[in-house]
């Protein structure tokens, strides 16, 4: 969401925001304990309810496409919880039917084609997220693609969820769950060996264990890495101390994602750039993060070839 979008729809709905999401734009946040989960949580949660009507819904989806088609990025995965809108718009298909169709209409505006990924929420029963698993297996090869898990990866035992990824495995539906981050290796094993993941949100301290490394480059098993969250939330000091390199040098496929642009200030692009600048990545090395990326994605395969061949030419034009 943009910044400007969630002043514009709070100011719609007549609610108030904190000084975090105003004033001090982008919030100072950091996730090293409990207590600073919980703000970060608090501001996201805040953020995400002046989403209630169906334009704020179709507006959100538009803007995200365009911010992603002025970076050069084609293909974009949006992650949501449609039981956290359910009230507002009359129940978990409903809300999951409308942003369907809004993605579809940004798809066909800006070039840049939106799939879903449904994710349920880890510190909630896992019978809610059986019901979400049912609900994404429905819309599977209908515009949804995945199925993640989301939250505190310090709060639930993943293994808890295996029951409502095998639901979404069986459908279709690639598992994207997050581990690794706030917790270490540990977080990441329990997101591969339960819940059956083929991409893994963050898991950027698999660095932390030699073997689940050679595991991760061996079954090419994708690291969605977003560095300037990973420092946000202080999991690591500093864009520096990042294991971008590591990890890559490795051989273990990673998607640079920025997370959440709204509370971490920066997009996409300025990923890339850090690896560029920070990390020392030429173009030839940025291109394979791009395809990577590509790689790791469930987009169908009509659109990975020319996403690939784009980035064949990127590279070839700058050669």
């Amino acid at each position: 969401m943009r910044h400007a979008t969630v002043l514009e729809l709070a100011e719609e709905q007549g609610l108030a925001l904190p000084d975090a999401l105003t004033d001090q734009w982008p919030p100072q946040l950091s996730a090293a304990d409990e207590k600073g989960w919980f703000r970060f949580q608090r501001l996201y949660d805040i953020a995400r309810s002046v989403v209630r009507t169906e334009s704020s819904v179709r507006r959100l989806v538009r803007e995200a496409a365009e911010d992603e088609a002025a970076e050069g990025s084609r293909w974009l995965e949006i992650q949501v919880d449609p039981s956290g809108y359910a009230a507002h718009f009359g129940g978990i298909t409903a809300f999951t039917d409308l942003v369907l169709d809004a993605a579809r209409e940004a798809g066909a505006t800006t070039g840049v084609e939106v799939a879903l990924v449904i994710a349920a929420n880890r510190i909630r029963h896992p019978l809610d997220a059986r019901a979400l698993a049912r609900l994404a297996a429905q819309y599977s090869g209908r515009g949804v693609v995945g199925f993640g898990l989301s939250n505190d990866e310090r709060r639930g035992d993943a293994l808890s969820f295996a029951r409502a990824f095998e639901i979404a495995t069986r459908a279709g539906l690639i598992s994207v769950p997050h581990g690794g981050e706030l917790r270490g290796p540990e977080g990441v094993w329990s997101c591969l060996d339960g819940l059956g993941a083929r991409r893994v949100g963050h898991g950027v301290r698999a660095v932390e264990d030699p073997q689940l490394v050679a595991h991760l480059a061996d079954a090419g098993i994708t690291l969605e890495l977003c560095p300037t969250s990973n420092v946000a939330l202080g999991v690591y000091p500093s864009l520096q101390a990042v294991p971008l390199r590591r990890l890559y040098e490795a051989g273990v496929p990673v998607a640079l994602g920025a997370d959440d642009p709204l509370l971490f200030g920066s997009r996409l692009l300025a990923q890339y750039e850090a690896a560029r600048e920070v990390h020392g990545f030429g173009d030839a090395e940025l291109a394979e993060l791009a395809r990577m990326s590509v790689r790791g994605s469930a987009a169908p395969d009509d659109v990975r070839r020319q996403l690939l061949a784009d980035i064949d030419g990127w590279l070839a034009a700058g050669a």
